[in-house]
């Protein structure tokens, strides 16, 4: 097979773009790398397509591999035929050289492997032959009496289980049950009653007795049943309704070239189906539409994440974080304007549990740090105790000399971080509810330098995270973060380590050595000086250059995105403008209206530069270095509380997006759980994926549709809106 031609023609690409993507990834380059700095070599693919060119190059290598092991299992066995050998070599899916491989596949000894043994073979051949009757079949079956076969009934029972086999290992009836089961199949799910009282809070109410179009099932259904199943609440199984069963009965019937055994072979193919095919086939056809959900959730998962960590630093505010408790007190901590921890402190605010004269001391601390750190903003973390906190921080800031706001922040992962072995490094002489108090208020002042700290997984923006691939959900969060902070950049002198360690071609240990580095030998002076770090080659250096900037660097190309292996591009378009390097920090007004008199395709033709290298240092020498978070809202600050007596029907309330789902949104509208609109109320028009229209940290208005007090629910509604 060829592989690249194949994918080339899958993607619409040319097989140039495919090959020296490859190229580069095989050498170790980096997805960003490539994306962004090998332009012309890929012929302009952005990360998205170079992403899917590996992983489709990936799976046919996989194939390739797959094929040369079975063709030598087979071999081993002495059963490799011309045809056979065809069919394997030309599959172009795992699946197809997974059903030729079957009936050759090593298995417990099966009672039709057994009637083989005992030499019925030739008689199942003779019962399959155009003009065989059931009188010839008895007659010829006489001469196969044995001591292991008694009688004509055993044989012709051997025979039927042969057969029965056979069909059941035809790679072509196979794939035409899989086809049919996957789009006519009904997925349906009852309740075991033995281990109903499990389900105490009822989570799978609605999958007691259930059942639907398994191509139509939304992937959170699907998953849905299969964790009910998983934990013993359901059974599920795959119905095939009657016109279907009798469509596929006709089909196999079809393959056999006589009419004189009818009634055999149908007693024959309802028992191969039953005992052999059905099983493995529904299985396989539930691991697809399983794979496939997976996908979607993982999807979104992905891309509520993305949205999470693009959201806008609130820079340079100093904030107070607190992160509510009830008996053991409100952790409280300083972060100041540049991210640094300042103090902490323990208060005691919850009305209903402290004395008046802890009341009177919080309310008196809290003053004075805002007084004493010029606080601007309170983050809250909404865990136990928050609605409280919220409460008490509400009444007070009114008396505070400044203006302050507050906002609840989702404390997901904060105490995954408080534990982690990075939080000790950060704070060795700090306890566990400080350093959560510090992620609670640093996720505000910058949310991606911070949340990459955490387990993606512990952050609370997927839904049915561990019911899915494990290994490919890591995988896909991992690209996330690395896109996303790629994207934006990172300080050279402020990022910590985990930070660092999702830039371009930097593997964690060699994070730790550049962090060691600036503690030890004070903050870089330029990109060259990288190349001092222990453990950073020219590879790596290559990789990660663009993506790190020195913001006070003496050669100002250092603070752009511009790479180290084009700055004589940026050279010689500043001096085909009449201006050096050094001009970008003293005149930079002037040189950028310079530059906009150049003509850049002669300098380009001339020099005999990469076409879109030298546009994209153009651009860069052109504007500042723009942060992409710039362009998302900023968080929605709150001065007042809200409470579940103050919410109404038809109330409009301003709340942001906290999470998406296949399903509908969830909404922060300022109280302890988020509120839901449901797909069906995303819009007046039809909506089919939340995840089109809606994203995590948009600021949106919206009207109350119910209120469940009970349950602590509040349903909203876009419409008319």
């Amino acid at each position: 097979m060829d592989i690249l031609k194949n994918v080339a023609t899958e993607l619409n690409l040319k097989v140039s773009q495919i090959e020296n993507t490859m190229n580069l990834f095989d050498e170790g380059a980096t997805v960003p790398f490539i994306a962004r700095y090998r332009k012309e070599v890929t012929g302009n693919l952005d990360e998205e397509q170079i992403r899917e060119v590996i992983e489709k190059v990936t799976y046919y290598r996989n194939l390739e591999k797959r094929k040369e092991e079975v063709l030598r299992l087979i071999e081993e066995q002495g059963k490799l035929t011309e045809e056979l050998k065809t069919s394997i070599v030309n599959a172009v899916k795992l699946q197809e050289v997974e059903d030729l491989y079957l009936p050759y596949k090593k298995k417990k000894k099966t009672k039709a492997d057994i009637a083989k043994d005992q030499g019925l073979e030739p008689l199942s051949i003779f019962a399959l032959l155009p003009d065989t009757t059931f009188d010839s079949l008895k007659a010829e079956a006489e001469k196969y009496i044995t001591e292991e076969v008694p009688s004509v009934e055993a044989a012709i029972e051997g025979v039927h289980l042969i057969i029965a086999q056979n069909i059941s290992e035809d790679p072509k009836i196979r794939e035409f049950l899989r086809e049919r089961i996957a789009k006519y199949g009904i997925l349906t799910s009852k309740v075991i009653e033995k281990n109903k009282a499990e389900d105490v809070k009822g989570v799978y109410q609605d999958y007691y007795d259930h059942s639907e179009l398994i191509e139509k099932m939304a992937s959170n259904r699907v998953l849905a049943s299969n964790r009910g199943e998983k934990e013993k609440i359901l059974k599920v199984d795959i119905d095939i309704d009657e016109k279907t069963e009798e469509f596929i009965m006709n089909f196999i019937l079809k393959s056999f070239g006589n009419k004189n055994l009818t009634d055999f072979y149908k007693e024959i193919i309802r028992d191969s189906l039953d005992r052999l095919a059905y099983p493995s086939i529904k299985n396989e056809v539930r691991n697809i539409y399983t794979e496939k959900a997976e996908e979607e959730a993982i999807n979104i998962f992905s891309e509520n994440l993305e949205k999470l960590l693009l959201q806008p630093p609130l820079a340079k505010k100093t904030l107070m974080g607190l992160d509510p408790g009830y008996r053991t007190g409100c952790k409280m901590v300083i972060i100041n304007k540049d991210g640094f921890y300042e103090t902490n402190d323990v208060l005691y605010l919850v009305e209903e549990m402290h004395n008046s004269r802890q009341l009177r001391e919080a309310k008196e601390k809290i003053l004075n740090y805002i007084d004493k750190y010029d606080v601007d903003i309170i983050a809250i973390g909404n865990g136990t105790a928050s609605r409280e906190t919220e409460s008490f921080v509400a009444k007070i800031i009114k008396e505070a000399e400044k203006k302050v706001s507050y906002l609840i922040v989702s404390e997901a992962g904060a105490s995954v971080y408080s534990a982690s072995k990075l939080a000790i490094e950060e704070f060795p002489d700090l306890d566990v509810t400080a350093r959560g108090a510090i992620s609670i208020a640093r996720r505000i002042q910058d949310p991606m330098a911070e949340l990459v700290k955490i387990d993606p997984k512990s952050i609370g923006v997927g839904m049915y995270q561990h019911d899915v691939n494990q290994k490919k959900l890591n995988e896909t969060l991992e690209q996330t973060i690395e896109h996303v902070v790629n994207n934006v950049g990172v300080n050279i002198n402020t990022a910590s380590w985990a930070l660092l360690s999702f830039v371009s071609g930097i593997k964690k240990n060699v994070a730790k050595n550049l962090v060691d580095y600036r503690h030890e030998n004070g903050d870089f002076k330029d990109r060259k000086q990288l190349k001092k770090v222990k453990g950073l080659g020219d590879k790596a250096f290559e990789q990660m250059a663009g993506f790190i900037v020195v913001p006070d660097s003496d050669n100002p190309l250092d603070n752009t995105i511009i790479h180290p292996e084009s700055y004589h591009i940026a050279e010689t378009v500043l001096k085909e403008a009449g201006c050096k390097v050094s001009d970008l920090k003293e005149n930079l007004n002037e040189v950028r209206q310079k530059l906009k008199t150049i003509n850049l395709d002669k300098i380009i033709k001339e020099n005999d530069f990469g076409t879109q290298t030298a546009k994209d240092v153009y651009d860069a020498l052109l504007k500042d270095r723009r942060d992409p978070r710039d362009e998302f809202e900023k968080p929605l600050l709150r001065s007042d509380i809200l409470s579940m007596d103050d919410l109404k029907e038809g109330m409009i309330l301003e709340g942001t997006v906290r999470n998406v789902a296949k399903f509908g949104v969830f909404v922060d509208i300022g109280l302890k759980n988020d509120a839901l609109i449901h797909i069906s109320q995303l819009s007046d028009k039809f909506v089919a994926d939340p995840t089109k229209i809606m994203s995590v940290g948009k600021i949106i208005k919206a009207k109350i549709l119910s209120v469940d007090k009970e349950r602590a629910r509040v349903s909203l509604t876009i419409k008319g809106i």
